[in-house]
């Protein structure tokens, strides 16, 4: 399935493995990129500053993204101190490129580069509510060559302002073009359904995380651009459940475990340390690779023995570090521990079972028994849904109480795109499948309805009252959705419009809608369990390291559902 809006062309491969098409002095040294690059057209003129710019509409032109001595249409003209605002359409991680023709003169102007995930971004003043230069330079001036290509980036962006800040000389540019840069690998699963609103979030969530899957699995495309193992858990769902095994995965876990010394946590934060343990059991569920499995004793067992001294005698939770759940929560003291409660209990379960894979039959029963002594504690409740999920799916609350008291008021309030995803899954264990949809048509699609080709590193349903569209300027009386709003480290235009932990419904859509949960590693066995909601059908594919599982299911006249299943060799489907 193409996730793009848009057509894109494939251009060039940069040059991670030693290449053989290069001449043999070479090949020893180089290394071929896991990343491809694709060319975008703009697709639209957003803004244009009066009568200072001409021939815009020729950069929509189809051009062949090479400079010429005669150019087929006239270039565009800015004038000194005029500028224009393009769109291309969607979301992407890359560069732009900017052509300029053979002109009397071979002065070149200065020409200042906007980037943004927003059109009030790309308009906006570094400085200005939140917009900085941090981790990719999104605001920077150059000069451009006379009859030739100048290349700018990268950068996350959907949007670019070009200003001609030269005094004097005009500017010509013949083209610009966008150059998206990701991993060229197959979208192996799929979604569909009777809704096409969830058909968009699935893929909507799919190309959130694509765009993240760089030479290693980042948080966003803008910034932070770096491994946070904790937003890695979505994002490792989002790609089991769309593009099957990808080296990316491995390659971050390994990276981090690396640079961080056992005596500490990973990014500093205590429950990242515990996202890593949970990653690599739904890693090995999903693909089975036993061999890089046991890689990970030395470091995973003393993890889990360190994390055993932070549990008091009264079975509670003692975590230094950074506490940290997800950014609503962080200041609410209560919350955080309910949640690394519930944390520490699902960690040690898993743990027990690693180690009894690994056989380790001491740490397995001192993680289980770890695990016995937490639920001795009963965190008082602090009405959060994030840590409340995760009470739920530990077993140290029951499910339905959890759903009815707690995750189902006020509707998808109170939720982040973060922990959104455990409180779908908490939904889920409820059997509370339609509020679980209502959740992600209102929460996941309202950002689609204001403009979202990708989500958002964090979002709340009363920010769009009265606010304008990211995809337009902002028009007056109408709040900037991305400018006026944010906390903590995401701010104003600081906030991440692209970050892979937002795409938590791809991976729960076809778990709960289409029904597939490995319960072997390697796939070996699934269970398959559709539940509908107000769907009449869904069908969709979900990969394995023997291929993907093809699954139709249509909702009967008297409720119950008929599914077409279709296994490859190696996959048993189980009760």
């Amino acid at each position: 399935m193409n996730p793009f809006l848009l057509p894109i062309t494939a251009t060039a491969i940069v040059l991670t493995l030693p290449c053989k098409a290069l001449p043999p002095s070479l090949a020893p040294i180089a290394e071929k990129s896991a990343l491809t690059n694709f060319t975008i057209q703009p697709k639209r003129i957003v803004w244009q500053s009066g009568e200072g710019v001409t021939n815009a509409e020729n950069l929509l032109k189809p051009h062949s993204g090479q400079a010429v001595l005669v150019e087929p249409v006239p270039p565009m003209i800015v004038k000194p101190g005029a500028g224009i605002v393009i769109d291309f359409g969607v979301q992407i991680a890359g560069s732009i490129e900017l052509f300029t023709p053979m002109t009397k003169e071979k002065e070149m102007p200065s020409v200042r580069i906007r980037m943004g995930e927003s059109v009030a971004e790309a308009m906006a003043e570094t400085g200005e509510r939140g917009v900085q230069n941090d981790h990719a330079l999104r605001d920077q001036t150059v000069k451009v060559p006379w009859l030739g290509k100048t290349t700018i980036g990268p950068s996350g962006f959907r949007f670019v302002r070009i200003d001609n800040v030269d005094p004097k000389i005009d500017l010509e540019l013949s083209q610009v073009r966008s150059i998206l840069t990701l991993r060229d690998i197959p979208y192996i699963g799929s979604f569909k359904s009777s809704d096409e609103r969830l058909n968009k979030i699935w893929e909507v969530g799919a190309y959130t995380v694509h765009l993240n899957m760089q030479d290693y699995l980042w948080d966003g495309i803008k910034r932070d651009r770096l491994v946070w193992i904790g937003d890695m858990f979505p994002e490792v769902c989002i790609i089991n459940a769309a593009f099957g095994y990808n080296e990316v995965v491995p390659k971050s876990l390994d990276m981090t475990r690396d640079v961080t010394p056992i005596t500490e946590w990973m990014n500093g934060i205590s429950s990242y340390s515990m996202w890593w343990i949970l990653i690599h059991e739904k890693w090995y569920l999903q693909n089975g690779n036993l061999d890089y499995l046991k890689e990970q004793k030395p470091y995973l067992t003393a993890l889990l023995k360190r994390l055993t001294t932070f549990v008091d005698s009264d079975g509670r939770e003692k975590l230094d570090g950074m506490r940290f759940l997800d950014w609503p929560t962080f200041e609410n003291k209560e919350a955080v521990h309910e949640g690394l409660q519930a944390m520490m209990s699902l960690t040690m379960e898993s743990g027990a079972r690693l180690c009894e894979i690994l056989d380790d039959k001491e740490t397995a029963k001192l993680c289980t028994d770890t695990a016995q002594l937490l639920r001795k504690h009963k965190p008082a409740s602090s009405g959060r849904k994030s840590p409340a999920a995760l009470l739920s799916l530990a077993g140290l609350r029951e499910a339905n109480e959890v759903s009815n008291e707690v995750l189902k008021k006020d509707g998808p309030k109170d939720i982040s795109t973060f922990y959104g995803f455990f409180v779908l899954n908490a939904l889920a264990k409820s059997n509370d499948i339609e509020t679980g949809l209502d959740f992600i048509s209102k929460y996941w699609g309202g950002m689609i309805d204001f403009g979202a080709t990708t989500f958002w590193e964090d979002f709340d349903l009363e920010w769009t009252k009265d606010a304008g569209r990211i995809d337009e300027p902002v028009a007056p009386g109408k709040k900037d959705l991305h400018g006026d709003f944010g906390a903590h480290c995401y701010i104003g235009f600081r906030h991440s419009f692209c970050h892979g932990w937002a795409g938590g419904p791809t991976a729960w859509l076809s778990k709960n809608v289409l029904g597939v949960t490995p319960v072997a590693p390697g796939c070996a066995k699934v269970k398959i369990t559709p539940q509908l909601g107000h769907l009449t059908w869904a069908e969709g594919t979900y990969p394995t390291p023997k291929g993907a599982i093809h699954v139709r299911h249509e909702k009967q006249a008297d409720g119950t559902i008929q599914s077409t299943i279709k296994l490859p060799d190696g996959v048993e489907q189980v009760k």
